[in-house]
């Protein structure tokens, strides 16, 4: 496929943005393959996505941030380009549930997810065979409940020398510390087995089940420290009923929560997801 720069940003809405991008990418003869934008009329905020096919500049990446800059400094955008050809280091972090991560892989493996999966971190032995069949490393990591910093410390040292961009945890099912969530700000994707805000933390089925829900369903989110509140890339529900079990209901909801999640990560990686506040806007 051949490469694009991806431009996004967000600024103060105003007349004329999309005049300024455009005329300078046409001053450059440079090709937008695909334009998303949005105006946020309550808040008065505008967002951009485009896509420019690469070899129709007469320049590279850091050129084109070098002379951009200057448009974005006096519009007051928030802003960031990428390189396609640049593939993404996602960090997977799990615990004992395999269907996550085993989704992740297979979609990695048959190159449905464009990125690189330089290791796996987990708290447990448990998925090690399943991560080294597809040749990635694998990090076990324990926690000791009397010192859990000190997990943290070695799985924060992991994952910077895996030079990782974005952290996933499918399924590791422990509480990261402020100061973690801090330094990985907007590059950490969680799974939540429940359709958020509602059956927040442990067994979400199980509660749902107790109120006699009819839809159970899953949430993808970027992690804050306020625990599972963090803005909101992808949710999908599935329907159920007072005939079905928690364990059928479990079942279900990890169909909804592997595909949620796969669909988070690719937009993620894709720079589809721009983070404002506390929300997201997703340019599918």
């Amino acid at each position: 496929m051949e490469p694009v720069f991806r431009l996004t940003l967000s600024c103060p809405d105003r007349v004329g943005i999309v005049a300024r991008v455009s005329n300078f990418l046409a001053q450059y003869n440079g090709t937008i393959t695909e334009a998303n934008q949005h105006a946020d009329l309550v808040e008065g905020w505008f967002f951009l996505r485009n896509e420019i096919r690469a070899n129709s500049l007469p320049f590279g990446i850091d050129t084109f941030r070098e002379v951009f800059a200057p448009i974005a400094a006096d519009m007051n955008m928030d802003w960031r380009v990428n390189e396609s050809s640049q593939k993404r280091r996602v960090v997977l972090m799990a615990s004992h549930d395999s269907h996550c991560i085993a989704d992740l892989l297979n979609r990695w493996h048959f190159g449905d997810l464009d990125c690189d999966i330089p290791c796996v971190i987990a708290n447990h032995e448990d998925l090690r065979s399943l991560v080294e069949w597809h040749g990635i490393p694998f990090h076990y990591v324990p926690v000791d409940k009397t010192d859990k910093e000190a997990h943290f410390k070695q799985v924060n040292e992991l994952i910077s020398a895996a030079r990782a961009d974005t952290v996933v945890l499918a399924r590791y099912m422990q509480i990261l510390p402020q100061w973690f969530c801090t330094e990985w700000s907007g590059r950490i994707i969680n799974i939540h087995h429940s359709f958020l805000p509602s059956f927040i933390g442990a067994k979400p089925y199980h509660q749902a089940f107790e109120r006699g829900v009819k839809l159970i369903g899953a949430t993808c989110h970027y992690v804050t420290q306020d625990l599972d509140a963090g803005p909101i890339i992808d949710q999908d529900v599935m329907r159920v009923s007072h005939r079905d079990t928690i364990e059928e209901m479990v079942r279900r909801g990890k169909d909804v929560e592997k595909a949620v999640l796969a669909r988070g990560l690719r937009w993620h990686i894709e720079d589809r997801v721009l983070i404002h506040g506390n929300k997201t806007v997703v340019f599918e």
